[in-house]
């Protein structure tokens, strides 16, 4: 059962920024699902799986659009991170949302082609391609295909320049493990700010990635979904 702190922040959250039913279920999107930029006007979107700038270095299948989509719930609990990263100047920006499982499906294919490593210099240079699998970096399903998972990061309002987590977005290697101990003083407090702040507004974070976070009470925690952003 959902917990009633979280439905009652939700109902908060949607009065305090005009967050309106009418933007879910629209647009050819199923119930209960909203384009953020409906949403949240004020972060910063850099859609990395609809260009080349990605680890595999193509547009990815189902990535139709520059535009994230998320579940209402986890609209409603981002706009709370990012007002109260606002009181410090700060903001977000966001890489990934919900995420089409025919999306996944061109990971896998792509991981099961060794020979194509053009990305690895940037995005995977400690890993074996043919290890990708086996260390959890790639997987047949990815809870972004339920809708209420977001990739993202801090950013300076002022400047657009992105808070030091250490490595880049999608940086597959211990290095993006949130608790990476190796990381100077600096990486691990950003870190930890983002983990704050995303903890506090209803997500849980990814042991092994510190850009990935999943609303805690999804409203579909067994469902894979399918449709493209367009």
């Amino acid at each position: 059962m959902r917990s009633f702190k979280y439905c009652v922040l939700a109902i908060v959250l949607s009065t305090l920024f005009s967050f309106s039913v009418a933007f879910c279920g629209q647009d050819g999107l199923p119930d209960e699902f909203c384009y953020l930029d409906n949403i949240l006007s004020d972060v910063v979107y850099d859609v990395r799986y609809f260009g080349n700038d990605n680890f595999v270095g193509e547009r990815i299948d189902g990535y139709k659009a520059k535009r994230i989509i998320l579940t209402r719930d986890a609209a409603a609990a981002l706009a709370g991170a990012q007002k109260d990263l606002a009181t410090f100047g700060l903001g977000l920006k966001i890489f990934d949302g919900y995420r089409p499982q025919d999306a996944v499906l061109h990971f896998v294919r792509w991981a099961e082609d060794l020979n194509d490593t053009r990305m690895k210099q940037k995005y995977y240079p400690g890993v074996q391609k043919k290890n990708l699998f086996r260390d959890g970096y790639i997987a047949e399903k990815s809870s972004h295909s339920r809708g209420s998972t977001v990739d993202l990061t801090i950013i300076d309002i002022k400047t657009g320049q992105e808070l030091d987590m250490g490595t880049g977005f999608d940086h597959f290697g211990p290095e993006s493990w949130p608790g990476n101990k190796d990381m100077s003083i600096q990486v691990r407090s950003n870190r930890a700010l983002l983990r704050e702040i995303m903890v506090r507004n209803g997500f849980k974070p990814l042991k092994e990635e510190w850009w990935h976070f999943t609303l805690e009470f999804e409203p579909f925690p067994e469902n894979y979904f399918n449709f493209p952003i367009k």
